[in-house]
């Protein structure tokens, strides 16, 4: 089904690259842009700007395969095929250039699509290409048929409207790799200055968990753009380092941010102990301040934070129980089994109970603090989902990354610079009990993490978080060697997972 056409007019070869970044910032494998226009309109020069933005070069050698009739390229993300059919004599020949064993692979770029009759899918955008003022002007005639492409091209249009607004007009538009979540990132360069565009799609229907609530419910994690900024803003004026907000179309959820670069603390995937170090003392400086109950934004709108109330630890750590352990054991757990580990675990955080002086950013691992080479050194995303409880929460994050090795040693060594730290900022603290809580507390997230990794890839199929499963699989085991998890090692070792693998 076809949906209104949307006219688009440039004055040059750059406004035609900028429309070019707005169409490659939607795609998505298996779709397919149709190019038709007359000789000369720059099909070539538009389908080469889309190529190069998705390959993330914008010096990329993409010749024309006027004559090839087919050029491939793999990138990061997915592989693109240009084909020009201008020298395809009959459809049937399409056959033997792989044409629709292409279609669907990747993203698929055509230049005059009518040549390929009734092969072209009914399911594409076609891209219209006239000549407009002047000598380098066009006009793009964007026809969407299916394939959400009357959705996505509104939201492009949103954003480019936004980076108008925000006075990144001339700006370019890069993907930026993301999280887990649903959320979608880019870089924005050029205008006034580099900035990130976050775009937060809200939950929608979730399934029932427990106790009538969804999952996401249970352990408070949140959509609301609020969150996000009220939590920055309030990390900020309390002097750590959050993005500010540059620009916002909240009906469309869509944010611009400030950009803290792209340089982490473990630099090509190795943990640099500097910077690491430095993160555990800036957690540190964290207990001294008198965190509100309400984050509160720059412009007025607040957030309470909630607390990480037992339920919510026990409703993670039991994702280990109903995903992680029968996968390795390939059975499922007896109702007996299932049922001690829960009370185990209930019984562990009992302790936390009254730990309400933190916030907690929850996920303070490498992909989430970026190294700056000025000021503060640490620059803090992906907080939307802070809590109130037990401080040691983030630092079992910070030493033991799913994502990064950190040796033994300087664990250890995080441990006692956070320590350290909050010893001369804070003042005296329990610290035998601290060590406790970061033990038994990276033990519950580790758990929680492999459950996630489970049940993650057997929702999507998608296996990719697969990887990092032995990792985090030790950094369990380690914990659990803690005389505060001695009840929960014996259960784990009863069962035989010690030696059990998904």
């Amino acid at each position: 089904m076809s949906g209104d056409a949307l006219s688009v007019s440039v004055a040059d070869e750059a406004g035609t690259r900028r429309l070019a970044d707005d169409i490659a910032a939607i795609v998505r494998p298996g779709d397919v842009i149709a190019l038709h226009g007359d000789l000369g309109m720059g099909k070539s020069a538009f389908a080469r700007a889309v190529v190069r933005r998705l390959a993330g070069d914008p010096g990329l050698d993409v010749p024309s395969p006027t004559f090839t009739l087919l050029q491939g390229y793999e990138t990061a993300r997915f592989p693109v095929h240009h084909f020009d059919l201008y020298r395809l004599a009959d459809p049937d020949e399409l056959l033997e250039i792989g044409f629709a064993d292409a279609v669907g692979e990747g993203v698929t770029l055509i230049e005059w699509p009518e040549r390929a009759g009734g092969e072209l899918p009914a399911d594409r955008l076609d891209v219209i290409i006239s000549e407009g003022e002047g000598r380098d002007g066009r006009r793009f005639a964007l026809v969407p048929h299916g394939g959400g492409w009357a959705h996505r091209l509104d939201e492009t249009c949103a954003v480019r409207d936004l980076l108008d607004r925000a006075g990144f007009g001339e700006a370019s538009r890069a993907h930026l790799q993301g999280d887990a979540s649903t959320r979608r990132f880019e870089r924005i360069s050029g205008g006034k200055g580099p900035a990130v565009l976050m775009r937060w799609p809200p939950f929608g229907a979730l399934p029932i968990h427990a106790d009538g609530l969804p999952y996401e419910a249970l352990v408070h994690v949140t959509d609301r753009l609020d969150a996000f900024v009220a939590i920055g803003d309030t990390l900020r004026r309390h002097g750590f380092r959050a993005p500010r907000l540059l620009a916002e179309d909240a009906p469309r959820r869509i944010l611009l941010l400030e950009d803290l670069g792209g340089e982490g603390i473990a630099p090509e995937g190795v943990a640099d102990p500097g910077r690491y170090l430095a993160a555990a003392r800036r957690l540190a400086d964290m207990a001294a301040v008198a965190w509100p109950a309400t984050a509160t934004g720059d412009d007025g709108r607040a957030f309470p934070l909630p607390v990480y109330d037992r339920r919510a630890l026990l409703t993670e750590v039991e994702l280990f129980a109903t995903w992680y352990a029968p996968d390795a054991l390939h059975r499922p757990l007896a109702a007996a089994e299932a049922a001690d580990w829960r009370a185990l675990w209930d019984g562990l955080f009992a302790r936390f109970d009254d730990d309400r002086t933190a916030w907690v950013l929850r996920d303070y691992h490498s992909p989430n603090i970026l190294w700056q080479a000025d000021g503060d050194p640490i620059g803090l995303i992906d907080y939307q989902d802070a809590l109130i409880g037990p401080a040691a929460y983030d630092l079992a994050s910070l030493v033991t990354d799913a994502r990064v090795d950190v040796a033994d040693d300087l664990q250890a060594a995080l441990v006692d610079a956070y320590c350290q730290r909050r010893l001369a900022v804070a003042g005296p603290f329990d610290e035998a009990e601290f060590r406790d809580a970061v033990l038994l507390l990276g033990a519950q997230r580790n758990a929680k993490i492999l459950g996630r990794f489970v049940r993650y890839a057997k929702l999507t199929g998608r296996s990719h978080h697969l990887r990092f499963v032995p990792r985090v699989r030790r950094n369990l085991e380690k914990a659990l060697a803690g005389k505060v998890l001695a009840g929960v090692k014996l259960w784990y070792e009863r069962l035989g997972l010690a030696d059990a693998r998904p």
